[in-house]
């Protein structure tokens, strides 16, 4: 079952346990899911049920991953208006748009991986002129392994290490 198919089926759990939060997240996931087939054609819904066009899995994530910036985002901007009844609607519904995003890699095992590329590079020290360039590369070699990470995350790392 595809990401859409699942939450399309989401939806109507959250209907009958008349869960409002989750079922505007859920709308308005695939709301965007809609809109990214119209904009983009046919070539992202390889399969459809009933008539209905499905966005393939590696979209639908790109998508659900954009919207957890945007609530990041926001929930950044309601704190320092001060607005928290905002912020934690922001919250609750990140939450839930969190179930859908697979765990990434951790600082952690950021950190080990980029140590590890230094130590290979000349004179085993990364400058700052070379810290864009370096988390490019280190972005592709963590993406070549299937492994998410979050771009953030890994460029706090590099900061770190810069010298």
């Amino acid at each position: 079952m595809t990401i859409h198919e699942t939450i399309k089926n989401q939806i109507k759990d959250a209907m009958r346990a008349k869960d409002s939060v989750r079922l505007d997240v859920l709308r308005g996931l695939t709301a965007a899911f809609s809109n990214e087939i119209i904009t983009k054609g046919a070539a992202l819904a390889p399969s459809s049920t009933a008539g209905v066009e499905l966005i393939n899995d590696e979209s639908a994530l790109a998508l659900i991953k954009r919207s957890v910036k945007q609530h990041k985002d926001s929930i950044d901007q309601f704190d320092k208006g001060g607005r928290k009844d905002l912020s934690d609607k922001e919250r609750a519904e990140l939450v839930i748009l969190d179930t859908f995003v697979p765990a990434g890699m951790s600082q952690d095992d950021i950190r080990k991986l980029a140590e590890a590329k230094i130590a290979g590079l000349p004179g085993g020290k990364l400058e700052k002129p070379m810290a864009g360039k370096f988390m490019g590369e280190l972005m592709r070699e963590i993406k070549a392994k299937g492994i998410a990470a979050d771009g953030a995350d890994v460029k706090s790392v590099i900061d770190s290490l810069v010298s």
